[in-house]
């Protein structure tokens, strides 16, 4: 029925779409078009949160009148960027547990993945190069540069004038859900929107207690999860009964880890056990 563009960009320090949506609007409007033909939608709706109210501007007033396309101004509200939390803010539709959003007949697509395809239909330019956000207190010189897909960490660290002394820890990604890297030879890949560089007074050591029950994971938790149940079951290996407390409906947004006070790595442990539990339906339907 429907095609979402994802402008959401909710994770702290990113900018790269934000960037993407003031500076190559044209690429995205080509996108959508060849979407709309390809997947027959009749609406296309582009979430943006409120605190980038620029683009929500420029975008509004760039609309091509052949586009059937409403820009949707979205409270600044993480982790809003989710396909699931996103169809709901926009279309007040819920994406059923298990289902896909495929499922209630909506496709959803980052604004990246959207200006690809623009450009490749338009200069025949596959997906070569991607924006990626360079930040933290940990980089000499933040900057969004436009880098070849396979460059070295490293050399786009030297870029922006190398790290500072006292960085501790460099994420492909945001602070909530981005991924550590060990080394500095690993390439930039299609979905590195950022690379954030922290320090100790960010990172720091925290000693992990047990679990006090206070419930503040349940309640952040923006599917309605209980993450204080499945990290009990986690810590077990205890996998095919998290798949009764719906895990695979996780969107690893890291909320429920920010506010344990017990600092027990909730989101690192469900990613294990989705991973794991993946690679055992695999297996399964491989053997019949």
């Amino acid at each position: 029925d429907c095609l979402i563009v994802n402008g959401v960009e909710c994770e702290p320090y990113l900018t790269s779409d934000h960037r993407l949506m003031l500076e190559h609007y044209d690429s995205m409007f080509n996108g959508i078009r060849i979407y709309q033909k390809i997947l027959n939608v009749s609406k296309v709706y582009i979430g943006i949160e409120l605190n980038k109210s620029d683009a929500i501007e420029l975008l509004a007033r760039r609309v091509p009148e052949d586009l059937n396309c409403e820009v949707i101004p979205l409270k600044t509200k993480y982790p809003q960027g989710a396909e699931k939390m996103l169809i709901e803010a926009v279309l007040q539709k819920q994406v059923p547990s298990g289902k896909l959003p495929i499922d209630v007949h909506v496709v959803v697509n980052n604004v990246g993945t959207i200006a690809g395809i623009g450009d490749l239909f338009k200069f025949g330019q596959p997906l070569i190069e991607r924006i990626v956000t360079v930040t933290g207190p940990g980089i000499e010189r933040p900057a969004n540069l436009m880098v070849p897909i396979g460059t070295r960490l490293v050399d786009v660290l030297d870029y922006c004038g190398g790290i500072k002394d006292n960085t501790r820890q460099i994420l492909f990604g945001g602070p909530m859900m981005g991924s550590p890297q060990l080394h500095l030879d690993v390439p930039i890949m299609k979905g590195t929107s950022g690379i954030l560089c922290l320090t100790d007074e960010q990172v720091g050591v925290r000693e992990e207690y047990p679990c006090i029950r206070c419930l503040r994971c349940v309640d952040a938790c923006p599917v309605y999860l209980n993450p204080s149940r499945l990290g009990a079951l986690a810590k077990i290996r205890n996998y095919e009964e998290m798949m009764d407390f719906h895990i695979i409906d996780c969107v690893e947004c890291g909320s429920c880890s920010y506010v344990c006070p017990s600092n027990i790595p909730l989101v690192q442990r469900f990613r294990v056990a989705k991973v794991l539990l993946r690679e055992k339906q695999a297996r399964q339907k491989k053997a019949g």
